[in-house]
């Protein structure tokens, strides 16, 4: 799974570098356009995605994760092959939007190995995991970068495509879902049962707005830093060092997200969240004031250290706290959240662009990991309180 991980991350971020490059290619745009529409088809993948993870999780929990993890591979497989043939704004949106129905690939794996793995190793192994996810993300933009300066926009979409159904191929031939039993239960919970369960848990609903939180942060930057770049050099190419600024967070992210997992699985998963959440606060922000290229690498490396830890966290909380039977949709509900903020992110970003400037993001961003971080302490000090109350 760590393999199929590498090879969907690597695919799926080949082509985020130059995203804006690409919509410039289809006509003579400004600058506010281009910004604009980036952010809003970076973001309506997940508009229905937000809508399809937990009915995949569900059907996950009672028919197993590996038919859903084949379907979506094929189905990103088709809808990016498929972009390199867009000439207008408009096609490429509808085809975002179409493939968040099958976009899901790494949350399936996560909500897999999550299943069938002890709690108390929960934190450690899902951050091996993350590991694959994040080798991939670090790789695929510098291949995306270098292919898009060498091919062009067409010819990476297509490449990015044959790999994505290389990994599903991986999944066919290699992977071996372990049967527990309990997905063939005949009986199982309402959506509103699953939903009012959920409800109830203070310390899971809070984990799951910052998993919103978090994805809008981190995803209000994430179309608009080949632009960024751009303003910082003068080099021809942009699409290469774009995937540099975005592999830098990579390499930070590859660096520690294990370790911070394993912390998690010995102190708590809260505490270490809130640890990175001011860490990453405080790394964000310094990104909107440099004058040079290199300072936004280096910040960047930083800020993925501290980020790399988060959603191994998150995941590895909600494994402690869901009925195992339910974990595949409570974790599709976790998804949502996340998917969520993946809209709202790259919207916000793509308005504060347009009218304040690039630089505005990232104050925004910082803001939102400090809200976050509020919202856990507020809930872990509830938490506390009522366990007393209790005892």
């Amino acid at each position: 799974m760590w393999i199929c991980n590498f090879i969907i991350a690597a695919s799926m971020t080949m082509v985020l570098p130059f995203l804006s490059l690409y919509i410039s290619t289809f006509g003579d745009f400004s600058a506010e356009y281009v910004q604009r529409w980036s952010g809003f088809i970076f973001g309506v993948t997940f508009v229905t995605a937000f809508f399809m993870s937990p009915i995949w999780g569900r059907i996950g929990d009672k028919y197993g994760f590996k038919p859903i993890l084949i379907i979506n591979g094929l189905g990103i497989a088709s809808s990016i092959f498929l972009m390199g043939f867009m000439h207008h704004v408009h096609g490429l949106f509808l085809l975002r939007l179409v493939m968040g129905i099958v976009t899901g690939f790494i949350p399936t794996s996560i909500a897999l190995i999550a299943k069938q793995t002890p709690k108390k190793e929960a934190g450690e192994t899902l951050g091996t995991l993350q590991m694959g996810t994040v080798s991939g993300t670090l790789f695929g933009p510098l291949i995306g970068g270098v292919m898009a300066d060498s091919f062009g926009f067409q010819y990476t979409f297509i490449i990015t495509s044959l790999s994505i159904v290389l990994a599903t191929m991986v999944v066919i031939f290699g992977i071996v879902e372990k049967s527990n039993g309990l997905n063939k239960v005949k009986e199982r919970p309402s959506r509103k049962a699953v939903i009012q369960l959920i409800l109830r848990r203070r310390m899971l609903v809070s984990v799951m707005a910052i998993a919103f939180i978090v994805q809008a942060g981190l995803f209000s930057i994430q179309p608009l830093l080949s632009l960024y770049v751009s303003q910082l050099t003068k080099a021809d190419s942009v699409a290469f060092l774009s995937g540099l600024a975005f592999s830098a967070t990579g390499f930070g992210n590859l660096l520690l997200t294990r370790k911070w997992g394993k912390l998690g699985d010995e102190i708590g998963f809260d505490k270490v969240l809130m640890i990175l959440l001011v860490l990453s606060a405080v790394l964000i922000v310094p990104q909107a004031l440099v004058t040079d290229l290199w300072q936004l690498v280096i910040l960047r490396f930083l800020f993925g250290m501290a980020v790399g830890g988060m959603l191994p966290c998150i995941t590895a909380y909600i494994r402690t706290e869901a009925p195992f039977e339910l974990q595949g949709e409570v974790l599709g509900y976790n998804q949502s959240f996340r998917f969520l903020g993946n809209v709202v992110g790259p919207v916000i970003g793509g308005v504060l662009s347009g009218y304040i400037g690039i630089s505005s993001v990232f104050y925004v961003t910082g803001f939102l990991f400090l809200l976050a971080f509020g919202v856990l302490w507020w809930s872990s000090k509830q938490s506390e309180a009522k366990i007393k109350e209790i005892y």
